[in-house]
């Protein structure tokens, strides 16, 4: 039994899930951890029968789960996301295993929504998509057949984060609910990186033509930050602060 009711702060959310089977299979492994919010975005085919066949008792997650059209749709009130991830990528990003995964999760779903990514049958989330985790977790599996059903990914995952609600950690939710401010969501993130962006390209330090990476490997310094709401408006404050001298600047240099 769940010790505090956070679970619902906890959602799963499969993306352009193509087999309807593995939409059922999901909320059946969430149901058996006591997992209840389901988000799909851009689903194949949903509703279908399949999808209700696979999950056996389990249909009432699928009644009413949320079909979104994108991604940000989806986390863009979370404090937390962490994307599921296969293989390494050309710019590392943070790593946790499962077990710390559940732990992660379930400690800080005692302060907001946190978001669990599970990508495309054949080839999992996008590069932009896993950008926006601040963590990824890789399920280990037999280097010579490392392939996981989407529903069996899930079923680790919540197990874990199960496992976790199990143990209870006080000092730990002391320290989560001590700090002073919020940690900020990803919809603020979004736009913080987006005006980040803007005034990086205003002042001449960011040209979009050559990237060069430069704004994902901000965006994942940031992400490690982890951020508050009074931190990312300060720096917001900052950013059109800048950008007002320099068009104050040009203003006189036009005179």
């Amino acid at each position: 039994m769940l010790q505090h009711d956070c679970r619902h702060n906890i959602r799963i959310v499969l993306v352009n899930t193509s087999h309807p089977g593995n939409i059922g299979g999901a909320a059946r492994a969430m149901k058996n951890m006591a997992l209840d919010q389901l988000y799909l975005v851009q689903p194949r085919e949903f509703p279908a029968p399949r999808a209700v066949w696979r999950a056996a008792g389990a249909t009432d997650l699928l009644e009413k789960a949320k079909v979104v059209d994108c991604v940000d749709d989806a986390i863009r009130d979370c404090g937390l996301v962490i994307g599921t991830s296969a293989r390494g990528r050309r710019i590392p990003w943070p790593i946790i295993n499962p077990r710390d995964c559940g732990t992660t999760v379930w400690k800080e779903s005692i302060c907001h929504p946190v978001a669990l990514l599970f990508g495309r049958e054949d080839r999992g989330l996008t590069n932009d998509e896993l950008h926006k985790c601040h963590y990824h977790v890789c399920i280990p599996s037999n280097p010579q057949y490392s392939s996981l059903n989407l529903a069996c990914s899930v079923q680790v995952i919540a197990y874990e984060i199960y496992v976790a609600s199990l143990e209870r950690n006080d000092l730990t939710r002391d320290k989560q609910n001590a700090w002073d401010q919020p940690i900020a969501k990803n919809e603020d993130l979004e736009r913080f990186h987006t005006h980040l962006e803007e005034a990086m390209i205003d002042v001449g330090f960011y040209d979009p033509d050559n990237p060069k990476q430069l704004m994902t490997r901000m965006r994942r310094l940031f992400n490690r930050v982890r951020m508050d709401e009074i931190e990312v408006a300060v720096f917001r404050g900052l950013l059109s602060a800048v950008q007002r001298r320099l068009k104050s600047n040009i203003k006189k240099c036009d005179q």
